[in-house]
């Protein structure tokens, strides 16, 4: 007997703890790059060595999102996104506690690590939760990653500055509220897998295409991602830096105007994917990536507040693109979504981080000034997207 699709009604309690979680996850990850100014002088640190921080905690999220995403596709772990938190809080003490450079890079490790185990398995409870509303769930899921990034800012300037590295040991007990929510979450995962059983039901397939064009498709993904990510992992570890260079500002100050860059990140994210639902993925990620271009080209040369008001700008169209890339690549392999989840995110951080730590050591040799001068030339690897298929 053939098996059916089974879509249940869309669970929006489980898709907004999933959230949630992740914007404490993401809050946590972000207080890291938070600390650099502060870590910059109490260390010495030069910029490739922040950059290289940043590259720990993002490369080992690159190497093992995809293998825990293909692990949970062929062996699902209800309680593997409550046990990720608690690797998460783990890194929240050895960062409180790290008094040398070294001990920053085994701290940022371990955060890295906990944020591998998270993101694929998160993404792949809000798609069981979606409702076939698969761009509404994958957006509010990013959107909660987001607003914790965009806090990232708002809490160094007003608590991890201010008090010192250690007081980032406060944002552990965020990690043990994220633990018991998602301990509720995983109650619903098997409560969830039992009702597909009993019905019958298997995930609904996709498109089957040929592996040259799968290739191809993933490949311009990848490239997709590169632009995208190395433009915002530069300016989340840099464009405090950027400002301080070129506008004298402070640090508060500049913290404050990087916490609107990604607040208007976290909101671009959320309409990218109801937009997808509607229009069609492809056209989302053409428009983003490719209409943020303009803009980005004139934001390293503009008076202050222009540049703070093109930054808005960026971020929000530019932003966009994230949930339509992730759901569209799903499609692509609607069987391994948790593995397809684990190469976008993990693939997205690493690319970032090596980007981010690259360009530090080039704005070492020529000035942060000049990296931001010539940063959105990346995003004319958005016209890429012509070579991907239409699915939809």
């Amino acid at each position: 007997m053939t098996q059916r699709a089974v879509i249940l009604p869309t669970s929006y309690s489980v898709i907004l703890a999933v959230s949630g979680t992740h914007l404490i996850n993401d809050l946590i990850q972000f207080l890291l790059p938070a600390l650099y100014p502060l870590l910059k002088s109490q260390y010495a640190l030069s910029y490739f060595q922040l950059g290289l921080l940043t590259l720990a905690q993002q490369i080992t999220a690159c190497i093992l999102q995809p293998v825990l995403g293909l692990y949970g596709d062929l062996r699902p772990k209800p309680y593997s996104l409550a046990l990720s938190l608690t690797i998460v809080a783990l890194g929240v003490i050895l960062l409180a506690t790290a008094g040398s450079f070294e001990g920053l890079l085994v701290a940022s490790t371990v955060l890295g690590l906990g944020s591998a185990l998270f993101h694929p398995e998160a993404s792949r409870v809000c798609r069981m939760a979606s409702g076939g509303r698969l761009g509404f769930a994958q957006s509010s899921f990013q959107v909660g990653g987001n607003t914790g990034t965009a806090l990232g800012p708002l809490a160094a300037a007003l608590i991890v500055l201010p008090l010192g590295q250690f007081s980032t040991i406060w944002f552990g007990l965020l990690a043990v509220c994220g633990i018991i929510i998602l301990l509720w979450v995983a109650r619903w995962f098997t409560h969830h897998q039992r009702i597909m059983q009993a019905a019958g039901g298997s995930p609904a397939t996709g498109p089957v295409l040929p592996r040259k064009r799968l290739i191809i498709a993933f490949a311009v993904i990848g490239a997709l991602l590169l632009s995208k990510f190395v433009y915002i992992e530069t300016f989340k570890a840099y464009y405090v830096f950027f400002l301080i260079e070129k506008f004298g500002l402070d640090i508060p100050h500049a913290q404050g105007l990087l916490f609107v860059f990604l607040a208007a990140v976290a909101f671009g994210t959320f309409f990218g994917g109801p937009i997808g639902d509607r229009i069609g993925r492809k056209k989302v990620i053409w428009g983003s990536i490719v209409g943020a271009l303009p803009f980005a080209v004139l934001l390293p040369h503009a008076p202050l507040w222009v540049a703070v008001c093109l930054s808005i700008i960026v971020g929000l169209v530019l932003s966009s693109a994230f949930s339509a890339i992730v759901v569209y690549a799903q499609e692509l392999m609607p069987q391994k979504v948790g593995m397809v989840a684990g190469f976008v995110f993990g693939f997205a951080f690493g690319v970032g981080a090596l980007g981010a730590a690259a360009l530090g050591a080039l704005a070492d040799q020529i000035g942060m000034q000049q990296v931001f001068g010539s940063l959105s030339m990346l995003l004319c690897l958005g016209f890429l997207t012509v070579f991907l298929p239409d699915i939809e």
